[in-house]
């Protein structure tokens, strides 16, 4: 395979439930370097990541499903919120009673104070007077009428994505990750068929259908499976890993 780039979700994909990466995919993704094979890592975390996994591991970096894309420290894509197409539905969601939260360069605007576990820097604020632009919006979902009251707000300059783990997440129309890796493939001259991405969730799918050859974990969620090209074995399982070794040598 001509594969000159690599590009996967953390989550669920590269790294295991209990949120760490094992030595063995740790090791298939460095020797995939060693060969001069761009490694990125494509997540609806935002800085919150560094803490799961090391940058020294990777060519680059998305962040917030696309919003943003680096290589090493330089910013190439970015696709933030202007306040104002997003302060109605803030505004909404805030009178609703949802947990709300707008994200920006890895702090968490918010109507509530995030779990201590998320380790995420936040600071509660009126979204009637918040005056920066965002990368990404979420909305914690409790129940299904949730989705059908934000959808309401979506203009056609925005998304809306649901996650497995029961959040809405509200993005710029081109903050989506095959976006953000089609920017960084471009920086280094690779085409699209020589790009190979995983991942398990919803906000994966656009991603592996853009690659050369995507492929879903075997705990992906049926609709991510049904756009893969192939299934590889679970997060636990070293999906990637084993993925890696048997078509990359």
């Amino acid at each position: 395979m001509n594969i000159k780039m690599i590009a996967t979700d953390l989550d669920g994909t590269l790294l295991r439930d209990d949120k760490s990466i094992s030595e063995r995919t740790l090791s298939a993704l460095m020797r995939c370097r060693e060969r001069g094979i761009k490694t990125v890592y494509a997540t609806g975390r935002d800085k919150s990541a560094t803490q799961l996994v090391a940058f020294e591991y990777f060519d680059g970096v998305v962040r917030n499903n696309g919003a943003s894309a680096y290589f090493g420290d330089t910013l190439l894509y970015s696709r933030p919120m202007p306040i104002e197409s997003i302060r109605e539905l803030l505004i909404a969601c805030d009178r609703a009673g949802y947990k709300v939260a707008a994200e920006r360069n890895g702090v968490h605007y918010a109507n509530f104070t995030p779990p201590d576990e998320w380790s995420v820097p936040s600071k509660k604020v009126d979204f009637s007077e918040h005056t920066l632009d965002a990368e990404k919006v979420y909305i914690i979902v409790d129940s299904p009428e949730v989705v059908t009251s934000v959808r309401r707000y979506i203009s056609g300059g925005l998304y809306l994505c649901v996650t497995r783990d029961d959040f809405v997440m509200v993005m710029h129309k081109e903050a989506t990750k095959s976006s953000a890796i089609s920017a960084l493939a471009k920086h280094w001259g690779i085409l699209q068929s020589e790009i190979v991405s995983f991942g398990d969730d919803i906000n994966d799918i656009d991603l592996l259908r853009y690659s050369g050859i995507g492929v879903a974990m075997g705990n992906a969620l049926p609709d991510v499976k049904a756009v893969a090209n192939q299934i590889c074995d679970t997060n636990e399982n070293d999906g990637v890993a084993k993925w890696l070794e048997a078509n990359l040598r």
